[in-house]
């Protein structure tokens, strides 16, 4: 049986390496885009794409960027601490984040931490509403963030060096490197940043005592043109990050955290006529460090490695028909402080299947079933339309099943955990409305999502916290964004407007989940004239409950902040340009956990280098 299996997957991977010796060769693009599924598979959602310009308008954490761009809300403990999101009222758990196509989520702690990752490290980042199981796995139920190393392949070498400075000796540096010819593709990019981070709390004698914090990432994308019929590319990323937790109470004891993380990945793919074949090998590893005195060398940790391999083969019938086979196979192995050493692997096939019928309505679909030792995972499936009656108009409506499995932590955690678990699962529904007239575009979406066998640490007898699936949550919902661009000579207009109303409940109490605000609206103001660019950013968050029992007297009240900034360019090639940033504008006093303040109004200045 395993000789039969071996040889039907060699089979498969030699298939399109025949078929190239007899079909035409297909001219590769000049840009290779990272993750192709969010391109092919995805028309019938709401994808956002956040472009080079926002990015740069905004603090290198993703946590900030996101929080002023888009609908997601966000729970951070204090300005540059651990930071979770809230994608359509779901937990953080349940947000994927997928790098150049793998989903990168933590296997011990099961969501990414999002002031962790560097946005000016990538040149194309997205989100995209709504389930994606199907193509992406685990976690993908609110919604993805696809942060992507493009590579160009046309002539090309630019640098690109960034400084920032600004308020409580906060330093950031970042450097890119592009350099591409018709064979060759190189992104690379290097950042630090670091920052005393002690503000005062706006109204009160403290300040944020311990919340020091420093790291460094690295990412870059390599691909080499074999020949007219293979590309390889080659994806790295190392991030080296320390924090001091911010305290609660002067008299608390200092604590620190030291994480560090890497990301490879090997990418090949083969055009062969009709047939094209894609295959990734990956590596990463997490591992963490919790000194609960940052005056002694004791610490707990712990620590995931994964292997990785993942084959796709797609089909073009013809221009309006495409199909796709995908096999993977994910094997994690973990231990620490608090974890029993274990490994667990989980195998995953998958079809998905596209159809456009005409220039006015298209189709997809996607089935995918994973096979592990510690779950029995349900099948995930994901259809989708898109109609365009009219050419201002366009109907998108999609349904899906999707998951989030346990964690290491939910099935190892000595004492406490619980390798009886089963995974979350979700049904899921939307239809979205785009409205589009020359440069205005008005996007409605409604959604509604079932969450079944939500994984929740309950305490047990004894008062011995463990983890079992419980409850069943109820999220509907309504999404609606603004883009306007204008041009008037040399004056340049932008404007975006985001809002969002989310309703969230236990299923078992009617109330609404912690930490989700039923409102959160987003709008930015960009004006350019020659060399001179302005921007004001703008971020309303409705009040939260702290509370299971949505206690009204344990709330994190409304607040709206402002971010003005401006730059100006000293060359007409951008070569030189200068710019600065005031951030939360009005000096508003708020927070988004209970008692940790974010700052109050503080400054940025940023110098970047084009040559």
């Amino acid at each position: 049986m395993t000789l039969r299996l071996y040889l039907f997957l060699c089979g498969i991977l030699c298939c399109p390496f025949t078929l190239a010796q007899t079909r035409p060769a297909i001219p590769l693009q000049e840009v290779e885009v990272a993750d192709k599924k969010l391109q092919q598979y995805s028309e019938s959602q709401n994808v956002q794409q956040l472009p080079d310009s926002i990015i740069r308008k905004n603090q290198p954490s993703l946590t900030n960027l996101l929080n002023f761009s888009t609908g997601i809300y966000f729970k951070e403990n204090g300005l540059g601490m651990v930071s979770s999101p809230s994608f359509r009222g779901t937990t953080a758990q349940q947000t994927a984040v997928v790098w150049n196509g793998i989903n990168i989520n933590s296997q011990l702690t099961g969501q990414t931490d999002f002031n962790t990752i560097t946005t000016s490290d990538f040149n194309s980042i997205d989100v995209r509403a709504g389930g994606g199981s199907s193509l992406y796995g685990t976690s993908a139920i609110g919604g993805s963030i696809h942060l992507n190393t493009d590579l160009s392949f046309k002539n090309n070498f630019s640098n690109r060096l960034r400084l920032d400075y600004g308020s409580f000796s906060t330093v950031g540096i970042n450097y890119q490197l592009q350099h591409s010819d018709e064979k060759l593709s190189f992104f690379g990019s290097i950042s630090r940043n670091r920052s005393d981070n002690d503000y005062d709390y706006l109204d009160s004698d403290l300040s944020n005592l311990n919340g020091q914090f420093i790291n460094s990432s690295f990412n870059v994308g390599f691909g080499y043109k074999i020949n007219s019929r293979n590309i390889l590319k080659i994806y790295s990323q190392f991030y080296d990050g320390e924090r001091h937790f911010s305290l609660i109470n002067p008299t608390d004891t200092r604590t620190k955290y030291q994480d560090f993380t890497t990301r490879n990945l090997a990418d090949f793919t083969n055009y062969a006529g009709h047939f094209t074949s894609n295959l990734k090998l990956g590596f990463l590893s997490e591992e963490y460090r919790y000194f609960e005195s940052i005056d002694t060398n004791f610490f707990t940790f712990g620590n995931v490695e994964t292997l990785l391999a993942k084959y796709n083969l797609n089909y073009k019938f013809n221009s309006k028909i495409q199909t796709d086979f995908v096999a993977d196979f994910t094997q994690n192995k973990g231990d620490g402080s608090n974890i029993e050493p274990e490994k667990r692997s989980i195998s995953g096939v998958g079809i998905q299947f596209k159809h456009i019928v005409n220039g006015k309505f298209l189709y997809d679909w996607s089935l995918r079933k994973e096979v592990t030792n510690n779950y029995k995972s349900p099948l995930l499936y994901s259809i989708g339309t898109q109609f365009k009656p009219y050419t201002f108009y366009t109907l998108k409506v999609n349904v899906s099943q999707n998951f989030r499995i346990p964690t290491f932590n939910d099935l190892y955690w000595q004492g406490a955990g619980n390798p009886d678990l089963g995974p979350e699962k979700s049904f899921q529904s939307e239809i979205g409305n785009v409205f589009q007239w020359k440069s205005f575009t008005l996007t409605a979406t409604l959604f509604h999502s079932k969450i079944k066998d939500m994984i929740r640490w309950l305490p047990q007898n004894g008062g011995i916290f463990k983890p079992n699936n419980t409850e069943r949550v109820l999220i509907y919902g309504s999404e609606c964004s603004i883009n306007y661009h204008k041009k008037i000579e040399q004056h340049h207009f932008d404007i975006r407007a985001n809002y969002s109303y989310t309703k969230s409940e236990n299923e078992a109490t009617g109330k609404q989940l912690t930490f989700v605000p039923f409102h959160k609206t987003t709008a930015s103001l960009a004006y350019s004239y020659r060399h001179f660019t302005a921007f004001l950013n703008n971020v309303f968050v409705g009040k939260v409950f702290t509370q299971t029992d949505n206690n009204p007297k344990k709330v994190i009240e409304d607040y709206a902040v402002s971010n003005v900034g401006c730059s100006i360019d000293f060359d007409k090639k951008n070569k030189y340009v200068i710019g600065f940033q005031v951030l939360n504008a009005w000096n508003k006093n708020y927070e988004s956990v209970e008692n940790r303040p974010l700052p109050g109004r503080n400054y940025t200045l940023n110098l970047t280098l084009n040559f």
